[in-house]
């Protein structure tokens, strides 16, 4: 695992040298990673995380490195020397490899500069591109399951034949190559040819007229939501090949964002600008999608079946698809209404917040000791700003991760400088004044409010859709009206892992709903049993989570949580609900399959 660490920074700093060398400008080769292939339909930069494999002392080196590389001028016209460091990894395929020289059914190496892993199926060699196509996590320490690999980082999962990215958070397919036999040597000397025609170049595929009129075939469908989930399936509708009319209807100001950057990244400032929109602007057009920014929903219609947006006009549907996702709640107390009191949910949230930050504030308030708000505190933290931590509980986080990592997060933050105020609230704002509960003040030029989420209901129950403290969904996501369906932080469906109806707010799983949604609109029937999953990152300490776990009776670690080495599962008499991990992202990755396969640890 460490060497891979040490391998996907050598292989960036190579493509960065490379973007340099092909007159790139100095300031637009991003620090890390650098630009990475989004393959077909529609090419762009890929969305930016900063931390590697291995143990964090490794990690941070790398990133040092890294941001010390790209920050350097680039190299005199015409220099292309290449140092050792810089160097691809692995034997080179064009020489030829024996198969005796896998190791756990998979072998990494090179064409060119291109990293390229190869994998064992049975008496079949398979290759594809080296790195995930989200957060270009490194593939070789993934797990194969089928002829499918699953990224260690996030859980994205690629066809092995197709290079088609099959799960979220990865939306973008990777490379596949050709692999050649001659005696007993295997050679990859090119790419294979694309299964599909890039999506802006294939024709629209008119639906029969026949399947048109008998209702089997939507051809107008209404996404209301600008979010993971109502993203995911709008894309999802043009990949499956859907030729009708897609209306996605935001209340946003900007196109649909990577969201787990803004508390992370990009708010701590390492993250460009061009990185934060899943797709670049003109993909909305190219695609055929319908994308009406800062627009308002009054109403929908379900025996209509049209939605009634907030000047009046109309939209008809065939399917309509609800993501409207949650809103951060917010605080009730005297002078929250203040501009420097902010929370961070949206793009424009998170930039209000870094132009405060970018503004020389020598401390900032973080009322809440969640996900959200602890990556806000960290990536202020990186900012030399002094923050301190309010909240009513005794350890952070410990609601859902019990009280050895809510130990561990709080030892963490405190490493990095962090003030705690735990088991205690923030009663009102006196100008830059905040008055706590328990009788101190705090003073602050900056105020970051994460005490949650709720919901966005509204428009469902205006609807009559069927309501239980979320959106009532079925297997497939269709809500009690036929034809409507519903994905993301507003769905409640039927887990079969925790054998209960839930709602998480994941962006994983939105995205991964949204997706199955869209199959689902188009007539597939697709039971959604896919395992919720999310990351969170303190400094250069990432946590995974598989997993569903509302209670316990039950903790078992495996390592230690304090040495940054260990698989935590919570369990429910005798059964594993949910896996937590740190630094073990192939346990986390088997955790994973293992709920799929509702098969239980000895």
């Amino acid at each position: 695992m460490d060497i891979i660490g040490i391998i996907g920074y050598y292989d960036l700093v190579s493509m960065t040298l490379i973007t340099r060398q092909a007159g790139a400008p100095n300031d637009s080769v991003p620090p890390l990673p650098v630009l990475a292939k989004w393959s077909s339909p529609f090419p762009t930069p890929c969305t930016g995380n900063f931390f590697w494999p291995g143990p964090s002392k490794q990690r941070r080196q790398a990133r040092e490195k890294l941001e010390a590389f790209a920050a350097a001028p680039a190299p005199a016209s015409g220099d292309t020397t290449m140092g050792e460091d810089n160097k691809p990894s692995g034997p080179d395929l064009t020489q030829g490899v024996s198969p005796a020289d896998f190791a756990d059914g998979k072998l990494l190496g090179h064409i060119g500069q291109d990293q390229v892993l190869l994998v064992q199926q049975g008496a079949e060699i398979l290759a594809i591109d080296a790195f995930c196509s989200h957060y270009h996590g490194p593939l070789a320490e993934g797990l194969l399951v089928g002829d499918t690999i699953r990224c260690p980082w996030h859980h994205a999962c690629f066809s092995l034949r197709s290079g088609e990215a099959t799960r979220p958070p990865a939306l973008s397919a990777l490379a596949v190559w050709q692999v050649e036999r001659e005696g007993d040597r295997l050679f990859v000397r090119s790419k294979c040819e694309p299964a599909k025609q890039p999506l802006k170049e294939a024709p629209r595929q008119a639906q029969s007229a026949a399947a048109q009129q008998a209702g089997s075939v939507p051809r107008k469908i209404v996404i209301v939501g600008g979010g993971a989930a109502g993203f995911a399936a709008a894309d999802m509708l043009r990949r499956e090949g859907f030729g009708g009319t897609i209306s996605m209807i935001s209340d946003a100001a900007a196109p649909p964002v990577d969201r787990p950057n803004l508390s992370k990244d990009y708010l701590a400032g390492h993250a460009p600008e061009d990185w934060v929109p899943l797709r670049p602007d003109d993909f909305y057009a190219e695609a055929g999608i319908d994308l009406r920014l800062t627009t308002q929903v009054g109403s929908i219609d379900a025996k209509e079946r049209k939605v009634v947006l907030g000047d009046g006009s109309a939209l008809p549907f065939d399917r309509l698809l609800l993501a409207t996702g949650a809103e951060p709640i917010r605080l009730t107390i005297p002078g929250a209404d203040q501009p420097h009191v902010h929370t961070l949910r949206t793009l424009a949230d998170s930039r209000a917040i870094i132009a405060v930050a970018k503004g020389g504030p020598k401390r900032a308030i973080v009322i809440g000791a969640s996900f959200i708000g602890l990556e806000a505190a960290a990536a202020l933290r990186a900012r030399d700003i002094e923050v301190h931590v309010v909240a009513p509980e005794e350890r952070p986080m410990a609601r859902i991760l019990g009280p050895e990592i809510g130990d561990f997060v709080r030892a963490l933050h405190e490493e990095h400088g962090v003030i705690f105020h735990l088991q205690d609230t923030v009663t009102a704002f006196e100008g830059k004044r905040a008055q706590l509960k328990s009788g101190g003040t705090i003073e602050s030029d900056l105020v970051v409010v994460g005490i949650g989420v709720r919901p966005r209901l509204a428009l469902a129950e205006q609807a009559g859709l069927a309501i239980d403290r979320g959106v009532t969904v079925d297997a497939y996501l269709e809500t009690s009206i036929p034809g409507v369906f519903a994905a993301g932080d507003i769905a409640r469906w039927p887990d079969p892992h925790s054998r209960a109806n839930i709602r998480v707010e994941h962006w994983v799983v939105a995205e991964r709903q949204g997706q199955l949604a869209a199959r689902n609109m188009l007539g597939q029937r697709e039971r959604y049993d896919a395992v919720p999953f999310f990351w969170s990152q303190h400094y250069d300490v990432p946590i995974n989570y598989v997993g569903h776990a509302e209670a316990w009776d039950e903790i078992k670690i495996d390592g230690s949580v304090a040495d940054r080495d260990c698989l935590v599962q919570y369990r429910q008499k005798g059964r594993v609900l949910a896996v937590a991990s740190i630094y073990r992202d192939l346990d986390s990755l088997k955790a994973e399959l293992a709920m799929e396969r509702d098969v239980q640890p000895v």
